[in-house]
């Protein structure tokens, strides 16, 4: 079985997410670029992803969705890249990399984009309770930690540093010190900028 990546999105999506974990990997891998409404909806990628949507990571036989999936996935499938958090780091790891993809995701997609906040009743109900708890939680990850897990750089960062990164440019995460700090420090990686590079040239074509 071959072990080729392949990695299929759209330069104006979450993809930008795993193309950046990708080059952070450092393995080499194809780009296989999905229009919205077409190709994504296509019955050949909605068999690799019934979601109809990107991105997605073919590895060999193996296929990954969801942006944190993907960075989990391939921090465990090339250990050598060195992303994997070490036992003293797994606490801190799991939970903020489970936080941005369950409740920051979900409070910045009502709040933020759907215009929708939960009443004190509702806020209950859902997972993440209010943007404005999210946002205070957040901030506690970087209170005394440099990175998600602690004075490293691993496979989480890829994925909350997007989120805050172009939380901030968009105007959905709170342009807080702790937040700005945290941006600059993930975004001077030469994987995150090299990922830019490559999806703003497929912008302009």
């Amino acid at each position: 079985m071959s072990d080729e990546l392949i990695l299929y999105t759209n330069p104006q999506s979450r993809g930008r997410v795993a193309r950046w974990m990708l080059e952070e990997i450092g393995e080499p891998y194809q780009t296989e670029v999905l229009g919205y409404g077409t190709s994504m909806k296509s019955p050949e990628y909605l068999a690799i992803n019934p979601m109809g949507k990107v991105p997605a990571v073919r590895h060999g036989e193996r296929v990954v969705t969801e942006c944190a999936a993907i960075c989990a996935y391939l921090a465990d499938a090339f250990p050598e890249a060195n992303l994997k958090p070490t036992p003293e780091e797994r606490a801190n790891y799991y939970r903020w990399f489970f936080f941005a993809a369950g409740p920051l995701e979900a409070a910045i997609t009502d709040s933020r984009i759907l215009g929708v906040e939960p009443d004190a009743e509702k806020q209950r109900m859902v997972g993440y309770g209010s943007y404005a708890t999210v946002m205070d939680a957040l901030a506690q990850a970087f209170k005394s930690n440099a990175y998600v897990a602690g004075d490293r750089f691993t496979a989480a960062d890829v994925y909350v540093g997007a989120q805050i990164t172009w939380g901030l440019n968009f105007g959905t995460i709170e342009k807080r010190p702790e937040f700005r700090d945290y941006s600059e420090r993930v975004s001077q990686r030469q994987a995150f900028v090299r990922a830019t590079e490559l999806d703003e040239q497929l912008t302009q074509k």
